[in-house]
């Protein structure tokens, strides 16, 4: 209830903010006196840079070697290590080892909705999110695809990811406990 109460008050203030008027009623003026647009502006902007370097950080370990179970650069990645490790070295989040652990301990979105930064989920092994990666924007994603692959980028819209796609997911700023 509370995010929902943060996501009315936020597009109310991108409302506010993008007219150049005085405000109109006594919430926008209560929201203007008070200095809450400035800080509602402020968590955006933090937000926005978190997920820039997020997804220039996972572009860095391009070529890295996929590995099954693995969690670093030196050792290779496995999906769902990679996005653990993103998580935990650019944004602080711990996030839960497995790919669905992951996707049920972060906020379900629409595909609409993707922004740089979500998790994108595929079922490639017969099981729901049975694979995880980091979208980058332009319906693309970064994610350590398979035994023998390097880190790298994808199109979503590859028939293959595409027919495999799970879900979206948004990773708050304290995942809730599963």
């Amino acid at each position: 209830m509370r995010l929902l109460h943060l996501i009315a008050i936020f597009l109310f203030a991108t409302q506010v903010m993008a007219a150049p008027s005085a405000p109109v009623d006594d919430m926008e003026r209560l929201l203007v006196e008070k200095g809450l647009l400035a800080r509602i502006d402020q968590a955006r902007q933090t937000a926005t840079e978190k997920a820039s370097e997020l997804v220039f950080t996972a572009l860095g370990f391009m070529g890295v070697p996929y590995r099954r179970g693995g969690n670093s650069a030196e050792t290779g990645f496995d999906c769902s290590g990679f996005v653990k490790a993103m998580y935990e070295q650019t944004v602080g989040l711990i996030l839960p080892r497995r790919a669905e652990q992951q996707a049920a301990t972060t906020q379900k979105i629409e595909r609409s909705e993707l922004q740089p930064g979500d998790l994108v989920f595929f079922n490639t092994m017969r099981r729901a999110f049975s694979h995880v990666g980091i979208y980058v924007g332009e319906g693309k994603f970064i994610h350590s695809p398979k035994p023998g692959a390097e880190i790298r980028v994808e199109d979503m819209g590859v028939s293959y990811w595409n027919r495999r796609f799970d879900g979206a997911r948004r990773v708050q700023s304290a995942p809730p406990s599963p």
